[in-house]
């Protein structure tokens, strides 16, 4: 794991911002060091999960300030320490972020479910890094080979594709919830409810 999260500092995914490697003008001090210790207690904390979710991309109001997929500096508060802020002007929520991890309280799954990005860096419009843009096909490929890494490392009982781009660089027959972005959240509390009660599938 140590080695992936090497790899995540010296990345360079197409057009995206790589929040391990860069920082803007609201960042605090030493930020990107920061969102990779997030990132590394928070795998640390779920070393016995049997679920990886997969989602597309870092957003602006979530991974890209805390360095954990799904999540915000909202969240991270809520958690408290080890876990830090980067964001020096303000603390952000992230709406998807909130509606999994509500989710994933409701179920008793918090530390069971490990959530990763198929693009673990953050896609935005040109000259907006505080936008959300689709990946680009290039830039999906690019992060794919980490994300099926992180499987293979943590060889969950269970993946979750959320949405259509992690549908669409997971093995037929994975399964399949839709995104919580764009009232997508009833879809996705009932087919994570569905996923966590079933019987494990065999690891990929």
């Amino acid at each position: 794991m140590e080695h992936l999260l090497a790899e995540l500092a010296g990345l360079r995914i197409g057009a995206t911002f790589n929040q391990y490697a860069e920082a803007g003008p609201d960042d605090v001090p030493d930020a990107p060091s920061i969102r990779l210790e997030n990132l590394r207690a928070y795998l640390g904390e779920r070393a016995g999960a049997d679920v990886v979710c997969l989602g597309e991309a870092g957003g602006y109001q979530g991974m890209r300030w805390s360095g954990i997929a799904f999540t915000s500096e909202r969240d991270l508060l809520r958690w408290g320490p080890p876990y830090r802020a980067t964001c020096a002007a303000r603390t952000w929520s992230e709406p998807s972020g909130t509606i999994v991890h509500k989710v994933l309280a409701e179920l008793g799954a918090e530390r069971r479910v490990i959530l990763w990005n198929t693009v673990p860096t953050h896609p935005h419009r040109p000259g907006e890094p505080r936008s959300n843009r689709r990946p680009t096909v290039a830039e999906v490929a690019a992060g794919a080979p980490l994300a099926m890494r992180l499987i293979e490392l943590v060889r969950p009982r269970t993946v979750v594709a959320v949405g259509r781009i992690a549908e669409s660089v997971l093995p037929v027959g994975t399964a399949y919830v839709r995104h919580p972005a764009n009232a997508g959240g009833p879809a996705f509390r009932e087919g994570m409810r569905a996923i966590l009660a079933a019987p494990p599938r065999a690891p990929i």
